[in-house]
């Protein structure tokens, strides 16, 4: 089921399915996170879980900071891929990195029975204030992420 949340002004576009929420690294997402992704990760991901709990009748089974290194990460590596782009000018090169960055667009964060990474983000979690301190303070100030 897609949803759009509303927060702060920005249109952000979610799925939820049975165990697991599709998060959707696009400009609005960018600009919603801008300056201050610590307090506003936490918005999303606990207005996503709460609305979560209310379609499905239970609460998904991940971590509010697993979901956040999970998002967090994905949207840090669309934003290396696009400005590596810009850079380097080497068309098959660009090819490459564009098939890439269709994949780190789209941020698939389910339950440890349909995700077989969970693991993995439920390890980096007790990192998750180095992974925001990694992050631009304004993703998109070279206007790279145009959707």
């Amino acid at each position: 089921m897609e949803k759009i949340y509303d927060l702060l002004g920005n249109k952000i576009s979610v799925a939820l399915e049975p165990k697991l929420i599709r998060v959707y690294s696009n400009a609005a997402l960018w600009k919603y996170l801008d300056g201050m992704a610590n307090s506003r990760f936490e918005l999303i991901v606990n207005t996503i879980k709460a609305d979560y709990e209310k379609e499905f009748d239970k609460p998904l089974d991940i971590s509010t900071n697993s979901l956040i290194v999970e998002i967090l990460v994905h949207v840090y590596c669309d934003y290396l891929g696009l400005s590596f782009n810009r850079i380097v000018r080497v068309k098959w090169i660009q090819n490459l990195v564009e098939k890439l960055l269709k994949r780190a667009e789209v941020v698939d964060c389910g339950e440890k029975s349909v995700d077989s990474n969970r693991w993995v983000w439920d390890l980096l979690a007790g990192s998750k204030s180095l992974f925001i301190r990694m992050l631009p303070k304004n993703l998109n100030a070279k206007n790279i992420k145009k959707h």
